[in-house]
């Protein structure tokens, strides 16, 4: 199952245009990742893709077909969803929302079978959240629920993945975890990620978004240059290829001047007295 996005455009319904143009395309097994400042259209294109946001212009297609007109349902059943800060709507237990993804596969109040339990409890597991099953999903934390909210993609089981920066407020440990459980997963998976270093070492390929456009695709060690990062994110960086991984990582570098106990950007200034 192959998703391609051709020269997407969005604007806000007062006029102000978030995507201009924008196309890329993700293959079947493959994880493909969107970087790029706040601001620059990542979240925005994310939801024109699952149908949140219907887009101003262009096309999101999956195996050739338009997706423009599909309902929600039937789209679900191709694309699963984990969106940034995601809510429940009720007061549900972590088991409860993790079954609500096999919702696209069931007619008008039909009940949860023995098998849908079976995937439900598989999914939890896969992501180190089985204890979590029975406890409330308001009452978790930043990390716990984005883990059931990938539980929930999961049982869904669809082709596509859509995920809005899946690494927010975890650990470390589970930063890692997700990402490469998300990459063996053999479905096409469209991620967005602030963080740079994960992004060189888990996606395939990189599509960067400025402003709404797209400047630059290809693969981490393509993409992630010195030179890129000074134009589009204004930072100073070493970028060196990792010896253990083979990847692309980058080292962000103090403005010339900072204070060596600040870091920059906080706004502290040196004292002078």
């Amino acid at each position: 199952m192959t998703l391609r996005v051709e020269n997407l455009g969005y604007r806000t319904p007062g006029g102000l245009r978030l995507l201009d143009g924008v196309s890329l395309a993700v293959a079947e097994g493959e994880t493909v990742g969107v970087v790029g400042p706040n601001g620059s259209g990542k979240t925005t294109l994310l939801r024109c893709v699952y149908g949140a946001l219907t887009p101003a212009e262009g096309r999101v297609l999956l195996d050739g077909a338009d997706l423009a007109g599909v309902g929600a349902k039937a789209r679900s059943r191709h694309i699963a969803t984990v969106p940034q800060d995601g809510q429940a709507g009720f007061d549900l237990t972590v088991r409860q929302v993790v079954a609500m993804g096999r919702s696209p596969h069931k007619r008008f109040w039909e009940g949860d079978t023995k098998r849908d339990d079976e995937l439900v409890r598989a999914a939890l597991g896969r992501v180190g959240a089985s204890a979590l099953a029975d406890r409330s999903f308001t009452a978790l934390s930043g990390g716990e629920r984005q883990r059931a909210l990938v539980a929930r993609a999961l049982v869904q089981q669809s082709t596509v993945l859509v995920l809005d920066e899946p690494t927010n407020h975890l650990d470390i440990r589970y930063q890692l975890e997700i990402l490469a459980l998300v990459g063996g997963l053999g479905t096409a998976n469209l991620l967005a990620l602030h963080d740079l270093n994960l992004a060189a070492y888990y996606c395939d390929r990189l599509y960067v978004l400025q402003g709404g456009r797209q400047v630059a695709s290809g693969t981490p060690k393509e993409v992630l240059t010195s030179e890129l990062l000074a134009e589009v994110y204004g930072v100073t960086a070493d970028v060196a290829v990792h010896p253990a991984t083979g990847a692309p990582t980058v080292t962000y570098l103090p403005h010339p001047g900072a204070h060596p106990g600040a870091h920059p950007g906080d706004g502290r200034k040196v004292s002078t007295m």
